[in-house]
């Protein structure tokens, strides 16, 4: 269920802090994401739950490579996600 478009797809939900940290981390850094409010696709919630197996926000997806994902404000993944971040 991820969008290959962009770097990764950040699944958040509203009034979550650790959700906005990873977005403007991502932001600051040129990485490219899509966000999708879970509370808003059901199917989205699903994903992340069942298949994924997460409960906490953020969930993080890595659009090239979708075994690499975690959930939380991981800042270790969000360097290493700099790291080897390449710009367009």
């Amino acid at each position: 269920m991820t969008t290959s478009s962009t770097d990764y797809t950040v699944y958040i939900k509203p009034e979550c802090p650790n959700c906005e940290r990873t977005r403007e981390y991502f932001d600051s850094k040129g990485i490219t994401y899509t966000a999708v409010d879970v509370t808003e696709v059901p199917t989205a919630l699903e994903y992340i739950t069942d298949e994924l197996g997460y409960t906490q926000a953020p969930v993080v997806v890595n659009n090239s490579d979708d075994q690499d994902h975690w959930s939380g404000l991981r800042r270790d993944k969000l360097v290493h996600a700099a790291m080897t971040h390449t710009a367009a």
